[in-house]
Formats: C-alpha cells, sequence, structure tokens
C-alpha cells in the first residue's frame, strides 16, 4: 500500500457514484485505509467493492434523495463526488446537454452543499470529479465538457467559500481511465490508437490511479492545498 494503514481511522466518508468504475475505486482506496465508507449509487454495483463498504441508493439528480442520504449521517470527514453520466453524440440536444449538466455538475453543487454542515469545523475535504475535458472542448460531448469544466470552477469557487469551516475543496481530472464509461473507446482501435500515442506514459489509467490521487488529497500531506485541480492523465494534457 502507497499510503499508511489506518491513516483515516475513524473517519466517515461518503462517495457518490461509487458503485462502479473510479468511485467504486476510490470508495475501496478510503476504505483500506481505514475510513467508515458509505458508496452511494443508482445500483448495488458490480461486484468490485470491497468487503465493509456500505452501499446506499442515491440520486444526485434529486435534491431530497441528496438530503435524505445526509441525515443519514451524524457527521463526515471526506466527500468524494464521482457521480456523472456521458452521452456522446446526443448532447447536441439540449435536453440531453440539460441532464448531462444536472447529473455532473449541479449534482455535484448539490452533495457539496449538503454535506458543508457535516463537514465544518471537523478540518473536512471534498474532492470533486473533472476531467481533461474541463481543460479543453469535445466536439461529440459539449454538455460532458461544459459540465466538467464548470466543476472545475466550482472547485475553485468552493475552496473559498468552506475554507472559513475548515473544509479544503479540490478536484481531480483524469485523463483516458479503463472504466465502463471509457469502454466502446478502449474496444475501438481507431480511436484508442491515438490516445495511447499522445499519452507519455503509454497505457490507459487504471481506476486505482485515480483513487491513490483522490486519497492524496484527502490526506494531512495536502493540509495546505485547496482550489487545486490535479490531473491525473499519464501526461496526455501536456503532449
Amino acid at each position: 500500500m502507497t499510503f499508511e494503514a489506518g491513516l483515516f481511522q475513524g473517519r466517515q466518508a461518503l462517495v457518490t457514484g461509487a458503485t462502479q468504475g473510479i468511485g467504486a475505486a476510490v470508495a475501496n482506496q478510503l476504505r483500506a485505509m481505514g475510513a467508515e465508507v458509505t458508496a452511494a449509487g443508482l445500483t448495488d454495483g458490480d461486484g468490485s467493492l470491497a468487503a465493509g463498504v456500505r452501499v446506499r441508493h442515491a440520486d444526485v439528480s434529486d435534491a431530497a434523495g441528496v438530503r435524505a442520504l445526509m441525515a443519514s449521517f451524524e457527521a463526515l470527514d471526506i466527500v468524494v463526488n464521482c457521480a456523472g453520466i456521458i452521452r456522446r453524440g446526443d448532447e447536441h440536444d439540449p435536453e440531453v446537454f440539460a441532464q448531462v449538466l444536472d447529473i455532473n455538475l449541479t449534482g455535484t453543487m448539490r452533495v457539496c452543499s449538503a454535506a458543508r454542515p457535516l463537514l465544518a469545523g471537523r478540518g473536512g475535504c471534498i474532492v470533486n470529479t473533472a476531467s481533461m475535458l474541463s481543460f479543453f472542448g469535445g466536439g461529440l460531448v459539449p454538455g460532458y465538457a461544459a459540465s466538467k469544466g464548470g466543476v472545475a470552477q466550482l472547485t475553485k469557487s468552493l475552496a473559498i467559500a468552506y475554507a472559513a469551516d475548515g473544509i479544503r475543496v479540490n478536484a481531480v481530472a483524469p485523463g483516458w481511465i479503463a472504466t465502463p464509461m471509457t469502454r466502446a473507446l478502449q474496444d475501438d482501435p481507431a480511436r484508442a490508437g491515438p490516445i495511447l500515442a499522445r499519452t507519455p506514459l503509454g497505457r490507459w489509467g487504471r481506476p486505482e490511479d485515480v483513487a491513490q490521487a483522490v486519497a492524496l488529497l484527502c490526506t494531512p500531506a495536502a493540509a495546505f492545498m485547496t482550489g487545486v485541480v490535479l490531473p491525473v492523465d499519464g501526461g496526455y494534457l501536456i503532449s
């Protein structure tokens, strides 16, 4: 293990969008470090969650449901927002565009706002999920790109707003990660080839790569870091 075992012992963590992919890897990483972890999502998961991770059904587009989820905690120390969708090719439809923003961006804000009182005064931290598309556009995914650009700016804004409560707010910006969301790209050599050719480290990222970066932002090592959008992309952004 990269981090000290038990570093998060006694800490309460909530991870949204955590029943598969990056979210599940984050939940497992925090659990391995000793946190009491609740994984919130729309399903029971794909079997990848570690033993001891609690699963709660939650929809970040449902404001009442988010409030009910938060009401189940007496306090929180770590909140990680991983819930998100992408609708490649369909996001030029304004209704689809609005749905993607509602889940990816407004859903993140719903969770942050509802969690703030639980995190306040505990040295709590929030880690949001931005993207490479926070930095450049995507012709097939205008809604996803707009939402992730918004997540980056939301992260910076909440870092300022929540600092007085002792809450740090950061984000990770994953590059091309091998998850169910990118399966179609992984399976298409014509699209996967250019991605790998541009990535200096020469491989698809793993969900665990992102989870390790999330964990870092939650540790005391990041105690003076807030408002950061941290690329986890194998060098894709700089190449």
